[in-house]
């Protein structure tokens, strides 16, 4: 009857929401409802994985505190059950329920296998912001010089070598690697200066 009385005693203390009962009920009884939980699903390697163990757990603590904690309510020592016996109960019931739920979805890839999975189709986004990139250029080189303009085609569209490009626009490749300097500085100020006015 001391078992009993503790029990009712804990009980209430954890309908009237007292912390420290709250506290002492997850010291007493985590590793029963964890034992009672893993006795069931450790027969489902297949289906359930350590995540839902916890899952599982965290369910049957907020049965216990659901509708201003009715179910926690029905505990009654006095029909000779003891708290650890019916929280396992509880338990027991709850994993099944978890694999009840499981069993009716629909069979689902891992998340590794869908990292692993790519569209073949260029990213949307991506060719707005390219075509908006290409736009925003062709505009700022529309003050360049018509050499600039074939440079910049050359170098960042057609994206030649610079040996090739020497050749193409006879100049030599230390030319090059200047130009393509001297107009990427140009294009950043240009970039910078329409980004304030838009601001």
């Amino acid at each position: 009857m001391a078992c009993g009385k503790q029990d009712r005693e804990l009980v209430d203390a954890m309908l009237r929401n007292e912390a420290q009962a709250w506290t002492e009920f997850q010291s007493r009884y985590d590793r029963l409802i964890h034992r009672c939980i893993t006795k069931v699903t450790r027969r489902f390697p297949s289906m359930v994985s350590g995540d839902d163990v916890f899952e599982i757990q965290a369910q049957l603590f907020l049965s216990l505190l659901a509708n201003e904690m009715h179910k926690l309510r029905t505990f009654d020592p006095e029909r000779g059950n003891r708290f650890s016996s019916w929280l396992g109960l509880l338990a027991i019931h709850c994993a099944y329920d978890h694999l009840r739920s499981l069993r009716r979805e629909p069979n689902k890839a891992s998340l590794a296998e869908a990292t692993d999975l790519a569209c073949q189709l260029p990213d949307p986004f991506e060719c707005v912001a390219e075509r908006q990139r290409a736009a925003m250029a062709a505009e700022m080189l529309d003050g360049f010089s018509e050499k600039d303009r074939a440079f910049a085609t050359l170098y960042f569209d057609e994206e030649l070598e610079p040996n090739e490009i020497a050749a193409r626009m006879n100049i030599s490749v230390k030319t090059v690697y200047s130009k393509k300097h001297k107009i990427q500085s140009r294009l950043e100020s240009a970039l910078s200066t329409a980004v304030e006015h838009a601001a």
